[in-house]
This record gives structure tokens, C-alpha cells and sequence, in this order.
């Protein structure tokens, strides 16, 4: 699962991003996944697109947004490309600029009936490692209420190209006839990513390990609709892990940038808490000290 940090001879990539969903105040293992994007744009000549994930509409919250951007400045993470401020986000950014580009996707996927409708509740599918295929042959009309589209998937093996090749592997049991549209009427996280990837012409991503599995349903995704998506290189690196050893949560105050910066600590402060988490026990003074640290690490 892991990609080797290191690459065998100097590569070049024309784009990549930095794209944080907007609910909840980003910590530091968010802060992490910047840096590494931010170190590996400088090494391969990437530009760095800002591209923030708002497609779940019902937690986007401006305050999570405006919190992108203190983040960003805080740490002195640049990039090229997207909203400069929350202004710029609202006015031209926002994915729902993009609703046109997902909804042709769906309506691609549709026409061509490789989705079907699910009336499943959360509920009904907890327990569930893998989605059952509850609803696949009910045939429940796509424009009914209340109505997730799921992807009619089949066992696939895919090949997901990092920094030094490629690492092969099948769809997985959890990404089984994975949603593209959500009971809300927009599209889902593994559709919108991908279409927006693929219209910003992104070629490299870097992504925390948890993200392996949404990483192998968008290139099962981009070879369903046909998109130039899979010769993009991924890196996913490890998780900084909370005390208790389990994954950080956007909910989780005190492991906040937001809530670091008003306790006081300087961006320097922060950068070691981040490299001490990270195993890195040298001082680091800023973003691309600990990038270079960092790659001894993960």
C-alpha cells in the first residue's frame, strides 16, 4: 500500500494539489499531507492547486474554509493555483462552479447503465465490510426520492502508478458498487475528485494510507467513463495517529491548527509538534526542513 518515498531518477509533473474538505478545523495531520505535496511540487516542478472539496454541503462551513487559508499562510505552504481567500472560493471556486462537469459524468454513467438506484439507509448497512448488492436488481427507478446512484462494479485488477512504478492491486471488497451520487442530489466524494483531477490536468497526489481504497475506485472510475486519469502518480504516506493510537479527527480540538495558534505557539512550534509525531526528533525551523526530515520517516 505504501509508495517508496524515494524516486529512482528525477521526475517531472505539471500539477498537483492540495484539497482539504471544509468540516472541521484542519490538524495537524492535515498539515502533514501539505507539507509533503508542498516538498514534492518544489522536487518535481509541480505547480500546486488549491482545490477545496466542498461537495458535502450539509458540513462545508465558511469557517472551515477561511481556516484553509490560516492554515496555509500560517505554515507558509504556497501554492500556484486556486482561491487566494474566501472571497476568491465563493466567487469562482467553489466545486458547485463545476455541477455541469459531474452531472454530464453521471448522466455518461447513467446513459450508458452502469449505475442503479439505492434506497439503502446507513443503518441497514452497518455491519457490512462490503456493500451486499441490496438493491443492484430491484430496479428501482434512478429519479426516485431519497435515492443514492451506485456504480455497478465488477472485480478488477488495477494499477495505481507511484513515484517508482506501479503497485497492482483489486478493487476492494469496500469500494463494491461504490456511490457516485449521493441521496442529496450531488455527486460523491469519488466522482468529484476525480472529474476535477482530470479537468485541472493533475498528475501527481499525495494522500494519507486511508485513502489507498478511494484511490483504486477513481481509476476504476476514470477507466469506466473513459477519462485520462491513469497515468497520475500517487504517494500516500502514513497517518499521524492521535494518543490513543487511532486516526485524527477533524473534531478533535486540541490536535487543531486553529486551536494552536490561539494558545500561541509560533508556526516553528507547531512544525515540531508535527515532526515529533512524525518520528522526526531533530528541530526543524520550517515547512521544508521537516519535508526533508520526513522522507527518512515515511
Amino acid at each position: 500500500m505504501m509508495n517508496g518515498f524515494f524516486m529512482d531518477a528525477p521526475q517531472v509533473y505539471k500539477r498537483t494539489r492540495i484539497a482539504p474538505t471544509p468540516s472541521g478545523y484542519l490538524h495537524v495531520g492535515n498539515a502533514l499531507s501539505f507539507i509533503i505535496t508542498a516538498g514534492l511540487a518544489n522536487e518535481t516542478g509541480a505547480q500546486t492547486l488549491l482545490r477545496i472539496d466542498d461537495m458535502d454541503r450539509d458540513r462545508a462551513d465558511d469557517l472551515y474554509v477561511q481556516d484553509v487559508f490560516d492554515t496555509l499562510q500560517f505554515l507558509d505552504i504556497p501554492w500556484q493555483q486556486g482561491p487566494r481567500d474566501l472571497q476568491e472560493y465563493k466567487g469562482q471556486w467553489s466545486q458547485i462552479f463545476r455541477l455541469d462537469r459531474y452531472n454530464a459524468a453521471l448522466e455518461r454513467l447513467r446513459q450508458s447503465g452502469q449505475i442503479f438506484a439505492c434506497n439503502c439507509s446507513r443503518s441497514q448497512l452497518k455491519g457490512h465490510a462490503a456493500y451486499p448488492g441490496t438493491c443492484r436488481h430491484k430496479n428501482i427507478p434512478l429519479d426516485a426520492p431519497e435515492v443514492s446512484w451506485r456504480l455497478k462494479t465488477e472485480p478488477a485488477s488495477i494499477s495505481v502508478k507511484n513515484l517508482n512504478g506501479y503497485i497492482t492491486e483489486d478493487l476492494p471488497a469496500e469500494m463494491t458498487d461504490f456511490v457516485v451520487r449521493k441521496k442529496d442530489g450531488y455527486p460523491a466524494y469519488q466522482l468529484s475528485s476525480v472529474i476535477d483531477d482530470v479537468h485541472f490536468g493533475v498528475d501527481l497526489i499525495v494522500r494519507g494510507q486511508d485513502l489507498w481504497a478511494s484511490t483504486l475506485a477513481q481509476l476504476y472510475l476514470s477507466r469506466v467513463l473513459g477519462l485520462p486519469f491513469g497515468g497520475a502518480a500517487f504517494y500516500h504516506h502514513r497517518l499521524l495517529l492521535g494518543s490513543d493510537g487511532t486516526k485524527l479527527s477533524k473534531s478533535a480540538g486540541a490536535t487543531s491548527i486553529k486551536y494552536m495558534r490561539e494558545q500561541g505557539l509560533s508556526t516553528v512550534q507547531v512544525l515540531n509538534i508535527i515532526a515529533k509525531q512524525a518520528g522526526v526528533n531533530e528541530v526543524v525551523n520550517d515547512w521544508k526542513q521537516l519535508y526533508e526530515k520526513l522522507k527518512a520517516k515515511l
